[in-house]
């Protein structure tokens, strides 16, 4: 049930002077797309009766099967705080895409595919709560107003000002941020110059995503506002570290609350669901990375070197690894993923990895014993001795894992498998057949 009612939405859009609302959806490829309405269709919208053309969606439908519905999730209504002090407002509710009876929940939507694997949870006794740490990279503007690859800060690992050049901006989208409902525990400069991470509370899984789209749907804003470029590029620089999306995912129990993975008797204070959990994660990872990790420059940042994990092995402290326990216990206790990068799609992601999750548990499986080395320090001979598999090293490799998982498709379902596979082979190939900087470089003068 909705915390908000159809009325009272109504009123807030009409006493905060509220006279255009964006109904905003997500294509399958994790771009935010939206229809624009007044204040006056704003029932009607409400009611589920606004349609929208949905053949010009990447990876929706058809010319000749156009017509869609957007079903607005009252809770995700909010007035945009970038527009607040001026005298007409905006509003924005998050939508569902439905199909042209207005009945049948469209199977191309990101959104409704991971509803369904929120679904399967709940039938097992689960909720799914997510905490994700989104990174970025500020970048400064040309003259012509065209983003540079320069950040005008010589700042590192929670520096402030007067060398981290982006924290004015950082203090806006925080203060945005909590105006639109987040509660945000950690804001700071990240690694390399120019990156940046702000964390905000975890929560219901479906809410998180909705949250991670509309993080940087806010962040892109108060950049430009700063005269700034944001990116959610992985790995806009060769050299210095990328831009991660880490996941901290728990499973709850739907009846009474408690973290189904916190076991103060288990091994490690982890329940046998937590571990099979983590080897469901492990199994299907490589397949999973298609989605998690979707574009060609998502593989440049899974190089050893730069804290980016590329191997699979899992441990309670190790930061080499993919999946890490952190070690808070109790309500806290939860699995963190730390390959996925904040340019994939946040539903199809979280979807992948409940489900992964919920197929350990369902088969009972266990993972290898944790392994706490650094996995960076060891040779290819001593990772082949120790069993240690790689993450693909391609957007191609991680294309062909999730084709031979047939887990992948039955997840997401044939729909979205198809097309955004299509998708990604279309931008392999272009990629493959483009000609670089690097080998005009190297061969030019050479040859």
């Amino acid at each position: 049930m909705s915390k908000l009612t159809k009325e009272e939405i109504l009123k807030q859009a009409k006493e905060n002077n509220v006279e255009f609302i964006r109904l905003q959806f997500t294509d399958l490829f994790g771009i935010m797309k939206n229809v624009s309405i007044t204040r006056s269709q704003l029932e009607k919208a409400l009611d589920n009766e606004c349609m929208f053309d949905g053949s010009s969606i990447d990876g929706f439908v058809r010319i000749d099967e156009s017509d869609m519905y957007l079903h607005p999730d009252y809770d995700s209504w909010a007035i945009v705080p970038w527009r607040k002090h001026q005298e007409i407002q905006t509003g924005r509710l998050i939508c569902s895409v439905y199909k042209s009876d207005n009945v049948t929940p469209f199977e191309g939507d990101p959104r409704n595919a991971f509803q369904s694997v929120i679904d399967k949870a709940a039938e097992m006794g689960y909720g799914f709560n997510v905490g994700p740490e989104c990174e970025f990279f500020l970048f400064k503007l040309d003259e012509k107003g065209r983003p540079t690859l320069k950040t005008g800060d010589e700042a590192g690992y929670f520096d402030l000002n007067p060398i981290d050049q982006g924290e004015n901006c950082r203090r806006d989208i925080c203060l945005a941020l909590e105006d639109m409902g987040y509660t945000i525990e950690a804001s700071h400069h990240e690694v390399a110059q120019g990156q940046h991470e702000i964390d905000f509370q975890f929560g219901d899984g479906m809410t998180t995503a909705d949250r991670v789209m509309t993080f940087k749907h806010v962040v892109k804003t108060y950049a430009t506002k700063h005269d700034l470029h944001a990116t959610f590029m992985p790995k806009p620089i060769f050299g210095i570290n990328g831009s991660g999306m880490h996941t901290n995912m728990s499973l709850y129990d739907l009846k009474t609350g408690k973290n189904v993975f916190d076991d103060p008797n288990g091994e490690l204070g982890l329940s046998k669901e937590a571990y099979s959990f983590i080897a469901g994660i492990m199994e299907h990872i490589k397949g999973i990375a298609a989605f998690s990790n979707p574009t060609v420059n998502s593989y440049k940042r899974l190089v050893p070197g730069y804290e980016a994990p590329s191997y699979l092995v899992w441990s309670t402290s190790n930061r080499s690894c993919l999946v890490r326990i952190p070690a808070s216990r109790g309500k806290g206790t939860r699995v963190e993923l730390r390959c996925p990068d904040p340019a994939c799609n946040p539903y199809l992601e979280m979807a992948l990895c409940l489900a992964a999750g919920l197929d350990g548990i369902k088969r009972g499986l266990k993972p290898k014993p944790a392994y706490d080395k650094n996995v960076f320090g060891l040779s290819e001979k001593e990772l082949e001795e120790a069993g240690i598999e790689c993450l693909p090293g391609t957007l191609e490799e991680a294309v062909k894992e999730a084709e031979k998982d047939s887990f992948i498709r039955e997840t997401l379902g044939e729909h979205i498998f198809d097309n955004y596979i299509m998708g990604k082979k279309a931008e392999w190939e272009d990629y493959r057949t483009k000609v670089s900087q690097w080998e005009i470089e190297n061969y030019l003068i050479k040859y």
